[in-house]
C-alpha cells in the first residue's frame, strides 16, 4: 500500500503531546515521502474560545478555521517540526465534534493514514465521556496510529 497522505488531527488536548505526535508523523511520512494533512478540530465553543484568545478582528464577521488553526501554537510546533525534517504538510482547521469530523477530514483529504493522540481512561471515562480515538479507529476509511499520552 502506498502512502501519499498522512492525517495528523490535533485538538486542545494535544499540547502537550507535540513530539510524541511529530515522531509518528514523521516515521511514517518521511520514508514515503507522504504529504501531511495537518489539521486543528475544534468544538465550537473550543472556537470561540481560541478565537477571543488569539485576538481575531473582531469587525471579521466569519473567521476561517484554517486561519485560526494556523495561528495556533500547537500547529506552530508541528509544523516547524515537520519543516526540520523536509516534510510537506498543509495545514487545514475544522469545526465539530472530534471524532466524526477526523474521520469526515480523512475521507475528504483521502488520508492512507490517520494519527491521532489520546490518554489512557477508565473504562468508566469511556463510557461516561465517549471517545474520540476509539471513534476514529472504529470509523476512520484507513489504518489509523494512536500516539497515547499516559499522563
Amino acid at each position: 500500500m502506498t502512502l501519499d497522505t498522512v492525517l495528523l488531527a490535533v485538538g486542545p488536548g494535544d499540547a502537550d503531546r507535540i513530539d510524541e505526535l511529530a515522531e509518528a508523523v514523521i516515521e511514517v511520512a518521511k520514508p514515503a515521502d507522504a504529504t501531511v494533512s495537518l489539521a486543528h478540530v475544534f468544538t465550537s465553543s473550543e472556537y470561540d474560545e481560541v478565537v477571543d484568545r488569539l485576538d481575531f478582528d473582531a469587525g471579521i464577521d466569519e473567521i476561517d478555521p484554517n486561519e485560526v488553526a494556523t495561528r495556533h501554537s500547537t500547529i506552530h510546533n508541528l509544523a516547524a517540526a515537520f519543516d526540520e525534517h523536509d516534510i510537506d504538510y498543509e495545514i487545514s482547521g475544522a469545526i465539530g465534534e472530534h471524532g466524526p469530523t477526523i474521520v469526515d477530514l480523512a475521507s475528504s483529504v483521502d488520508a492512507d493514514r490517520v494519527i491521532v493522540g489520546g490518554r489512557r481512561r477508565s473504562p468508566t471515562g469511556k463510557a461516561v465521556f465517549g471517545s474520540t480515538a476509539q471513534e476514529v479507529l472504529l470509523s476512520a476509511p484507513c489504518p489509523v496510529t494512536f500516539v497515547r499520552n499516559d499522563e
